[in-house]
């Protein structure tokens, strides 16, 4: 069954039925005998010669018991008008980032029957005061304005913003804003605001309480998106304007983004660079910055208020072998989880980018985590935050990896069981080894000082030993490491 409705209109179904309910026990309580034309009649049971009037009396008053049940659902969000960012030269082969990402991912959810477990909310498109949360007034109107809406725009500023826009010609004879994303004229401003306010709706949904968490199928991606620069098929940073809307909007007061895109979410972190609010976590392919886009070095831990709530676990070394499941988990393990659970959001947003999955090509990701691997990373931050957590698309290319994290990321936000305990067990050996050369070959870079009770965030035996040695007085050194590493080595963070 889809629910397309809002929790508010069923809250006022809900009433109306309770309300209807209520006429039908007040006239339950107040009933009249039977009106004939001969007059008033007496009820059999009440009659001396009735068996009835022998064998029980009827209650003077019928009292209904009513139970109301309010349940709250996972919520999925999606909406057509962002499958019409398109190149104008039609061919979707020369382009990664096209309609038929999310297109596929719905239709998979659909043919597994998870979209009827959640409840599928309408996407809105973000209005341009949201995008100046985080984006220039210049960077608003160039990007998320288009020939029609334009006209109704009172911005004296709007032509001379206007008469700036640079655009390049690409490969395949479409326009773009630079060599690899693409700009379509009439669409690509609605489909990237309807990307960014879907975002926002679905994440002040869940942390209202309508909602228990969500999965956002959006595009185009934003974390690459800085305040005054589209880059990386980016033009809106969706994910830090749910941020900021709920900051301003609902005075979430601590709030934590997870990137596990395969590229560094330098747009993200320069949004939240000076603030103490928003921890900031990404896990990427770095190797030593000459992966796109470069930044997010274990160096950059954030500045003034925000210095250490910006984390950087940047792997090096290439793809010999390249990352998979089992520095992922260990990562989790020793360092996301632990900062998460000492910093304590009230939220937690996810830029759920899936090139990082098995499938994708070396320049677009290279690595081999299993679809398997993100739904435990999901159920790993359900624990956060009394379970707010919210989704977003952002990168991943290869169509059928990204419908298996998808799947594997919306049945783990459902609560549905995959054995989880089996999986985490099948990589203890792997990860545990994995430990051994962090502390044998890697050296310190930095270190971000967080208070953390060994116990409630170590549980597994073979991590304890490696965070023995970090320990002390019931604190933590939880230090970002950058390796010295060489092949057939294991690199870290």
């Amino acid at each position: 069954m889809e629910f397309d409705i809002f929790v508010q209109s069923r809250l006022w179904e809900t009433q109306k039925q309770l309300q209807q309910m209520r006429r039908q026990t007040a006239h339950m309580e107040t009933l009249a005998v039977p009106m004939m034309l001969g007059g008033v009649h007496r009820p059999l049971s009440r009659t001396q010669s009735s068996p009835a009037s022998t064998s029980h009396t009827l209650p003077e008053k019928t009292i209904i018991i009513i139970c109301i049940c309010v349940f709250v659902f996972s919520g999925l969000v999606y909406d057509s008008q962002m499958l019409k960012h398109q190149c104008t030269c039609g061919d979707n082969s020369s382009h990664p980032e096209h309609a038929g990402r999310i297109q596929s991912i719905w239709s998979r959810l659909q043919e597994r029957g998870l979209r009827g477990q959640c409840e599928s909310i309408r996407g809105r498109k973000a209005t341009l005061e949201e995008l100046q949360s985080v984006h220039t007034e210049r960077h608003v109107l160039l990007y998320g304005t288009n020939p029609l809406n334009r006209l109704k725009l009172d911005n004296r500023n709007l032509a001379g913003i206007l008469s700036q826009r640079m655009f390049v010609m690409l490969p395949c004879g479409g326009v773009g804003v630079d060599n690899d994303t693409i700009w379509n004229e009439m669409h690509t401003s609605t489909a990237s605001r309807m990307a960014a306010g879907s975002v926002t709706e679905l994440a002040f949904r869940v942390a209202k309480g309508e909602l228990k968490n969500g999965f956002a199928v959006v595009r185009p991606p934003g974390h690459h998106a800085d305040p005054s620069n589209p880059m990386g098929f980016c033009f809106f940073n969706s994910v830090a304007i749910a941020a900021k809307q709920l900051q301003q909007k609902l005075n979430i007061t601590k709030i934590l983004i997870v990137d596990w895109d395969v590229h560094h979410g330098n747009g993200t972190q320069e949004i939240f660079y000076n603030d103490p609010s928003v921890l900031y976590i990404s896990l990427h392919r770095y190797d030593n910055g000459n992966f796109f886009p470069g930044s997010g070095g274990p160096a950059e831990v954030g500045s003034g208020a925000g210095e250490g709530f910006n984390v950087n676990v940047a792997w090096t070394g290439g793809l010999e072998p390249p990352m998979g499941d089992a520095e992922y988990l260990a990562a989790f393990r020793t360092v996301v989880m632990p900062i998460a659970r000492e910093f304590s959001p009230d939220m937690v947003l996810v830029s759920s980018g899936f090139d990082a999955a098995e499938g994708h090509p070396a320049p677009l990701g290279g690595y081999k985590v299993t679809a398997k691997c993100f739904g435990f990373l999901t159920r790993q931050l359900m624990g956060l935050a009394g379970g707010r957590v919210v989704l977003a698309l952002e990168g991943g290319h290869d169509l059928t990896a990204i419908c298996d994290a998808s799947e594997a990321c919306v049945s783990a936000l459902l609560g549905l069981e995959h054995h989880w305990s089996d999986y985490e067990a099948s990589l203890t050996d792997s990860w545990a080894h994995y430990l051994q050369f962090v502390q044998a070959h890697c050296k310190s870079t930095q270190s971000l000082l967080w208070f953390i009770d060994a116990a409630a965030s170590v549980s597994n035996s073979h991590v304890q030993p490696f965070l023995r040695n970090l320990f002390k007085h019931g604190a933590v050194w939880i230090s970002l490491f950058q390796c010295f590493v060489q092949k057939h080595q294991p690199r870290c963070l």
